[in-house]
C-alpha cells in the first residue's frame, strides 16, 4: 500500500495585465494570453459585457492568487485602426445620445439630472448615468431611447460624488479633482480628520465641488492620529516647568502644545513642547466623536 501523500499542483502565480476603460475607472487585471503588451497600448478585451476598448496601464506581470479574483478575463487583441476608429466613432455617438437623452427627459418631465452617455464596444448597450434626489419611474423614458436607439438602454442613478468624478474640474487647490485623476475608490471622509488638523470648520472651506467633505482630508489622517496619540487631550491637566497648567491647544505634527494657567483672575497662555510636559489627568468629559460621512 503506498502512503505517500499526493500534494495537488495548483497554480500560485498568474500573469496579467492592467487595463483601464476610461480616466475615471480602477486598473482591473486580465489575462494577456500569450500577448506583451506595453503600457499605454489599446487593448480589445472580453468582459460580462462582452468586448471592451481599454488602455493598457499595467504591463505584464506576475501577481499571486490571492490578489485575483478568478477565473481571469481574456486580452482579445491589441486595438486595431478599425478598433481605434469605431472607439472614436462610440465617442462621437455618445455626445449625441446625450442630447436625445436631454431632450426625451424635458418631453417626459422627469425630475433627473442626466451626467453622461456611454455605449458599450459593439453598441449592443448604451448607458445614461444621471442624478436625482429621490426615485425616478423611467420605465416610457427607456421605451422612448430604445426606440430611437434600436438598442439596449440602461439607467443608472449614481451619487453626487460619482457625478463630479465623471464631469471633473478643479479643487480649491487648483488641481484637477483627486477623483477625476486617480482615486479608484471613495473613502470614508468625517469632521473629526479636519478638527484634528486644525483647519477650519467651515464647511465652505472643506467641502469639494460634490458638497461633501473633501477627500484630501483623509490623506494625512493616519499621521496625524499618531501624532495625536502622543500628546494630551485638549482640557487635560498637565505639570510643566512653571507649574499645573491645562492643555488648551495643540500642533501635532510640531508636538507644540499650549498651557493655560490662572494666576488669581488672569490667565496666561505657555507654549511647550511634548518632551517638557507630564499629563497629571485626562479631561473628565471625552468628547463625542463625530459621526462619519460615508460615500454614496
Amino acid at each position: 500500500m503506498d502512503n505517500s501523500l499526493q500534494v495537488e499542483n495548483t497554480k500560485s502565480t498568474y500573469e496579467i495585465v492592467g487595463v483601464k476603460f476610461n480616466d475615471t475607472s480602477k486598473s482591473y487585471y486580465f489575462d494577456p494570453d500569450g500577448l506583451k503588451i506595453p503600457e499605454g497600448a489599446h487593448v480589445i478585451v472580453d468582459t460580462m459585457h462582452g468586448p471592451e476598448f481599454g488602455t493598457v496601464t499595467i504591463s505584464n506581470k506576475t501577481v499571486n492568487e490571492s490578489e485575483l479574483v478568478l477565473p481571469l478575463k481574456k486580452v482579445i487583441r491589441v486595438a486595431t485602426d478599425d478598433d481605434e476608429v469605431v472607439n472614436a466613432e462610440n465617442k462621437a455617438k455618445e455626445a449625441e445620445a446625450f442630447d436625445i437623452c436631454l431632450s426625451k427627459i424635458a418631453d417626459n418631465e422627469l425630475d433627473m439630472k442626466l451626467v453622461a452617455a456611454e455605449y458599450t464596444f459593439d453598441r449592443s448597450k448604451l448607458l445614461f448615468y444621471f442624478t436625482s434626489d429621490g426615485r425616478v419611474d423611467f420605465r416610457k423614458l427607456v421605451k422612448d431611447l430604445a426606440t430611437v436607439f434600436k438598442t439596449r438602454i440602461e439607467l443608472r442613478q449614481i451619487g453626487i460624488r460619482d457625478e463630479t468624478k465623471l464631469i471633473g474640474g478643479l479643487g480649491l487647490c487648483g488641481r484637477p479633482f483627486c477623483c477625476k485623476s486617480f482615486l479608484n475608490d471613495f473613502a470614508q471622509v468625517s469632521i473629526k480628520m479636519a478638527k484634528e488638523q486644525n483647519l477650519s470648520l467651515n464647511s465652505q472651506k472643506i467641502s469639494g465641488a460634490c458638497g461633501r467633505l473633501m477627500c484630501c482630508l483623509r490623506y494625512e489622517h493616519e499621521v496625524y492620529e499618531e501624532a495625536l496619540s502622543q500628546l494630551p487631550k485638549i482640557d487635560s491637566l498637565v505639570e510643566t516647568p512653571d507649574g499645573k497648567g491645562v492643555v488648551c491647544d495643540l500642533t501635532p505634527l510640531s508636538g507644540i502644545i499650549k498651557v493655560k494657567f490662572k494666576f488669581n483672575d488672569d490667565e496666561i497662555i505657555k507654549i511647550y513642547s511634548k518632551e517638557d510636559i507630564k499629563i497629571l489627568s485626562k479631561p473628565q468629559k471625552e468628547e463625542k466623536e463625530p459621526e462619519m460621512v460615508e460615500e454614496e
